[in-house]
C-alpha cells in the first residue's frame, strides 16, 4: 500500500466558529401532485423570507426527510450557493421526531431555531425571540406568533409562575391574540376559521412582563407552537425522545409536555413575526411576499393566480354525499401512494 504526500490539512486550524443561533429546516416534499401540489412553492417563500428577514449572524442547517427530485434539486442549489451552511439528505422519510434528533444534534449553535418547511419570516423576528430567551430566564421555548391552541398544553410551568411571579414580572389573564392570527392559523391548518373562533372565544391569554433594566417591559405570551420555535439547544435535547421511535408524525406535543416537565416556560412573542402558511399559498401570503419584494423567489411565480378561482364549488361537491365518499377515497389512495 502506498501514501503519496501528506494530506494538506494536518496541523491546520480555522478561525471559522459557529454561531450562537442555528437555523434548523426540516423538509418533506415526498412529490409534487395531491396534497403537496404547491408545496415547493411555500418551500422557495420560507427560505427566501428566511434569507431577507434574518439579521443576526446563523448557520442554517436544513435537513430533508425524503423528498422528490425537484425539491433535492432546489436545496443542492442553494447549498452550492452558500445559502445553506449544512444541508443533510436523507433517501427516505425517517419520521418528524427522529429526523429532530439527528438535527438538534449535527447543529453546532447553543440555540436552535426550529421551523417547519412552511413558515413565512417576517423582519426582525430572530432578534425578538432572543429578546425573550434572554430576558424570561425560564424560556424553554419561544415562537413568533401566539396560537391559543399551543396554550391549551404543556402549560404546568406557566401556571405556577402565574400564581407567585417573581419580583419585576407580571402575569394576566387577558384577551391579548388578535382574532384575525387565528383565523389564519386554523385556515393554514385545514380547519374552519369561524368554527374556531366560536370555540376559544371565551378563553383568555396568559400575558407575562418582566422589567427591563431601564424600567421598560418585554411582554410575552404564553404558548410555543412546535411547527416554529427556538430553544436552548441543551434543553431541547433533554426533550427528544431517549429512543428511536420509527414514528412518521406525532410526538410533537409530547415535545412540548419535556420542555414543561423541565420547569421551563413556552412563550411566544407579543407581536407576529412569523407565519403558519400550510401546503399552499393564499391570495394573502402571496400578497405579503409582493410588499416585501420576494415575489421573484419562485421560478414557477409565487405570484401567479390561484388555479382555482373563488366562487362556486365544483359540480361533483354539490352532489350529496360526495365529500364523504371523496374524502373516503382520498384516504384510501394516500395510504397507498405513501404506505412504507
Amino acid at each position: 500500500m502506498t501514501r503519496i504526500g501528506i494530506n494538506p490539512a494536518r496541523g491546520k486550524t480555522t478561525d471559522r466558529r459557529p454561531a450562537r443561533t442555528t437555523i434548523c429546516v426540516l423538509t418533506y416534499i415526498p412529490d409534487l401532485s395531491g396534497y403537496f401540489e404547491g408545496r415547493l412553492d411555500v418551500l422557495r417563500l420560507c427560505l427566501a423570507s428566511l434569507k431577507a428577514h434574518t439579521s443576526p449572524e446563523h448557520d442554517l442547517l436544513v435537513f430533508d426527510n425524503g423528498s422528490c427530485t425537484q425539491t433535492i434539486d432546489l436545496l443542492t442549489e442553494a447549498y452550492r450557493a452558500g445559502e445553506i451552511d449544512y444541508l443533510i439528505l436523507s433517501p427516505r422519510n425517517i419520521g418528524k421526531i427522529d429526523a429532530l434528533k439527528i438535527m438538534f444534534h449535527a447543529a453546532p449553535g447553543e440555540v436552535i431555531a426550529y421551523n417547519d418547511d412552511d413558515i413565512f419570516f417576517y423582519p426582525g423576528w430572530l432578534e425578538a425571540h432572543l429578546e425573550l430567551l434572554d430576558s424570561f430566564p425560564q424560556a424553554g421555548m419561544v415562537s413568533g406568533v401566539a396560537v391559543r391552541n399551543a396554550a391549551n398544553h404543556a402549560r404546568q410551568s406557566l401556571e405556577h409562575l402565574a400564581e407567585a411571579p417573581p419580583p419585576g414580572m407580571q402575569a394576566t389573564r387577558e384577551r391579548r391574540i388578535p382574532d384575525a392570527w387565528e383565523a389564519d392559523w386554523a385556515a393554514s391548518t385545514g380547519r374552519d376559521p369561524q368554527a374556531h373562533l366560536q370555540a376559544t372565544e371565551q378563553q383568555q391569554d396568559l400575558v407575562l412582563r418582566i422589567e427591563k433594566p431601564g424600567g421598560e417591559f418585554c411582554e410575552a405570551i404564553a404558548g410555543a407552537n412546535h411547527f416554529q420555535f427556538i430553544a436552548p439547544k441543551a434543553i431541547i435535547q433533554q426533550a427528544l425522545p431517549s429512543t428511536w421511535t420509527g414514528k412518521l408524525m406525532g410526538s410533537m406535543i409530547e415535545l412540548d409536555e419535556a420542555v414543561d416537565a423541565q420547569g421551563r416556560l413556552r412563550v411566544s412573542t407579543a407581536a407576529r413575526y412569523t407565519r403558519h402558511m400550510g401546503n399552499a399559498l393564499s391570495p394573502e401570503i402571496i400578497g405579503e411576499a409582493r410588499a416585501f419584494g420576494l415575489e421573484s423567489t419562485s421560478k414557477a411565480g409565487i405570484a401567479a393566480k390561484p388555479k382555482a378561482a373563488a366562487g362556486r364549488r365544483p359540480w361533483i361537491l354539490r352532489i350529496p354525499g360526495a365529500r364523504r365518499v371523496l374524502s373516503g377515497l382520498y384516504n384510501r389512495l394516500f395510504k397507498i401512494l405513501y404506505a412504507r
